[in-house]
């Protein structure tokens, strides 16, 4: 019995000395490079729904997460300074939110993993080989955006029934424009509209935008994707009620911030699921056999109080499609 009673208090010895020694093992942290074109304020819900993803992943910012944020604030000609001390910085993966921050993360590093939270066209932007298999150091998910404007189009179609003529706002020097255009294009002449484009490429020529809208009698205002444009929200929106012209925007927050409507996919669901790709690398997997995934959840939101501003009467059939109603 005695033996007996020694053999278990050693045990017991053991495991406790096994499980103090564990305790006492640091965690491993992870150290990420967030690259972004534009600034906090404008990229908070999309960085709160990261944030969200990764923490489900049992990934705390502060605890075993450590991330290295660099904003250009608008200025694209700081992008690959900022990519280029993240690269210093030796992080494990680097988080890039559109193709303006992906093509200076990529232009600094061949080797640093990189993630992409959206991308209008990865393929044709020259930052993977395929979908399937991106064979590269870069992979993430695909917006898909120029697809959309068919739909964005249709949409001003039912909300406005004698559309003829849209003012179609854009940056020549956004990487994803071309296409855009192209795709933007096709769709009016499906749908018999004749479009004007603008071209903005600073935020003063906004405001120039829409006088020249107005000025050639459009009847709508469709804004494309722009980091220019995100950063200067509430004047778009603001300009477009003071011209009384319906416009659609790319993402949620130009209507947050007063604007008609919006329709695409929704970029907190790609920022949340972003979060698995950082997981996955940081795990061991090769972003090169990663396929890059597109978008599964779509949102059309629609403020009625700028309907009213501009005297619009939303159909009752494209309320009850819309995923979300602000009054």
């Amino acid at each position: 019995m005695r033996g007996k009673f020694i053999f278990l208090t050693l045990c017991a010895v053991v495991l406790a000395h096994c499980s103090f020694a564990e305790a006492q093992q640091p965690t491993k942290v992870a150290r990420l490079g967030f690259l972004i074109a534009t600034s906090p304020s404008t990229e908070k819900t999309r960085i709160d729904s990261f944030l969200q993803g990764m923490r489900e992943l049992g990934y705390v910012e502060g605890k075993n997460l450590v991330i290295e944020w660099r904003y250009a604030e608008g200025q694209f000609d700081r992008l690959p300074n900022l990519a280029a001390e993240l690269t210093r910085l030796k992080v494990e993966v680097i988080v890039t939110t559109g193709s303006t921050s992906t093509r200076a993360a990529k232009q600094a590093t061949s080797t640093i993993p990189i993630v992409m939270t959206q991308d209008t066209d990865p393929v044709r932007n020259g930052f993977i080989a395929s979908l399937s298999r991106p064979g590269k150091n870069i992979t993430g998910l695909s917006n898909l955006y120029p697809e959309l404007s068919g739909k964005q189009l249709e949409l001003l179609k039912e909300v406005a029934p004698r559309l003829s003529r849209v003012a179609v706002l854009g940056t020549s020097t956004s990487p994803q424009h071309a296409q855009v255009l192209k795709e933007t294009e096709l769709a009016a002449g499906a749908f018999g509209v004749q479009l004007q484009y603008i071209d903005a490429r600073r935020p003063q020529d906004i405001e120039t935008a829409f006088r020249s809208a107005s000025k050639a009698r459009a009847d709508a205002a469709l804004v494309l994707a722009s980091p220019v444009f995100v950063l200067q929200r509430k004047e778009l929106a603001n300009l477009a009620v003071k011209s009384r012209l319906p416009a659609i925007y790319d993402r949620r927050e130009f209507v947050e911030d007063g604007g008609l409507m919006t329709y695409g996919p929704s970029s907190s669901d790609l920022f949340r699921r972003a979060a698995s790709y950082v997981d996955k690398i940081l795990k061991g997997a090769n972003p090169a056999e990663l396929p890059v995934e597109q978008p599964v959840k779509f949102e059309l939101i629609i403020n009625l109080k700028a309907a009213h501003q501009i005297g619009l009467t939303i159909p009752p059939n494209v309320l009850a499609r819309a995923d979300h109603v602000t009054k």
